[in-house]
């Protein structure tokens, strides 16, 4: 007993010297020893496992953590003022006029229809057959270079024979991209809106004519722009809140859309541009269906080829299979969380969007079209591979 007791001292005197006034030989694994003293292994265990783990699950889903606590660190933009959107194809255009708060003009005003094109050769046609008998000008520019930096070929051009029914009153522009590697996006994109503008003069628009700034996907509804076309003291600029649609017409996200915009055009002053200019919008004014391509392998190069390519984090996103999938659940193709500025809106729509079985009130020329783009309609989420 004693003999034990005498080694255990011994060696507790061996430690308060290490651990006191250790040689400098033995000095760094002395050191490793007076920290791990009294030290439970299975914490370093757990410690050694948790941590990668958690590293881990941040590089997965740092990206939902930010959005989901955006309440805290972001501020919602101030709030639009909404003028009611009054509309019956039953009530004359002086009432129509009247009830919105301005006057009936003696004549309309002419209207230019500007759009960057991309490759949304079915939307564009819906776009066009709506807006059509209101239209005076319709102005396209597309590029052999996405906002990405990737050449990609002239699709309106090659399908412009499609749309003879514009074609006295079209005009077209092309623009060489300037393929810079590794640039921001949002500079291209710029770019090739300043050169909308130019395009825009060579088309002769005039002082208060109005144009539409909008994505070819931001449709607004043909009475809307009648409606403005043929009131007098409208606002000098005002936004068009669009019902927000995801891959079709059967996946109605909100009624939130607002970057549409009609312009009274003032020479020297208009710039086309996609974000705010106006505190004034107008309600329930089109459609906004986004990636509502046919062919998967659409969806693949709008992935690759938009603003927001920072958005396809993993290779597995592109996988056409997981993308068909997404579709027909009504998920999201980036695995994103709702941009939203509240908890209460945020958890409100996560997870998939609702399906809706309503066709109703939809741009006409898709119902007169109905088995030509029934991928749009409800009930049919499967893709053609393309």
């Amino acid at each position: 007993m004693s003999g034990g007791y005498s080694n255990s001292k011994k060696t507790d005197d061996i430690y308060e010297k290490v651990c006191g006034q250790a040689s400098f030989a033995a000095l760094t694994m002395s050191r490793l020893r007076c920290m791990l003293r009294g030290i439970d292994i299975r914490i370093c265990i757990v410690l050694l496992i948790a941590i990668p783990v958690f590293m881990f699950g941040i590089y997965l889903h740092g990206q939902k953590i930010t959005y989901f606590i955006r309440p805290l660190w972001g501020s919602p933009p101030k709030p639009f003022h909404e003028i009611p959107h009054y509309y019956n194809e039953n009530v004359t255009m002086e009432r129509l006029c009247h009830l919105h708060g301005w006057k009936v003009r003696e004549s309309p005003r002419r209207v230019f229809d500007a759009v960057l094109f991309n490759n949304e050769i079915d939307i564009l046609a819906l776009r066009w057959n709506e807006l059509s008998p209101y239209v005076t000008q319709f102005v396209l520019l597309e590029s052999n270079s996405t906002f990405t930096s990737l050449p990609k070929p002239l699709l309106f051009a090659g399908n412009r024979h499609q749309f003879k029914f514009v074609e006295p009153r079209l005009t077209y522009g092309m623009i060489g991209g300037r393929f810079k590697k590794g640039e921001n996006p949002f500079v291209e994109e710029a770019y090739q809106r300043v050169a909308l503008d130019q395009l825009l003069r060579i088309a002769g628009i005039e002082e208060d004519d109005l144009l539409t700034m909008s994505d070819v996907d931001e449709i607004p509804s043909g009475h809307t722009i009648n409606l403005l076309r043929w009131c007098d003291d409208i606002p000098p600029v005002i936004h068009l809140q669009l019902r927000n649609y995801l891959y079709s017409f059967e996946y109605h996200v909100d009624n939130k859309s607002w970057r549409a915009s009609v312009h009274r055009y003032k020479p020297g002053k208009t710039r086309y541009a996609h974000y705010r200019q106006s505190d004034i919008i107008l309600s329930d004014s089109g459609w906004h269906c986004s990636f509502c391509f046919r062919y998967v392998s659409e969806f693949i190069f709008k992935m690759k080829a938009y603003s927001h390519t920072d958005r396809v984090r993993f290779p597995h996103y592109l996988n056409p299979k997981r993308i068909q999938d997404v579709i027909c659940k009504g998920a999201d193709l980036f695995d994103m969380l709702p941009e939203e500025y509240t908890f209460k809106e945020i958890i409100g729509k996560m997870g998939p969007i609702p399906h809706s079985y309503s066709a109703v009130h939809l741009p006409a020329y898709l119902l007169n079209n109905a088995e030509k783009y029934k991928y749009l309609l409800p009930g049919n989420c499967r893709r053609e591979s393309g």
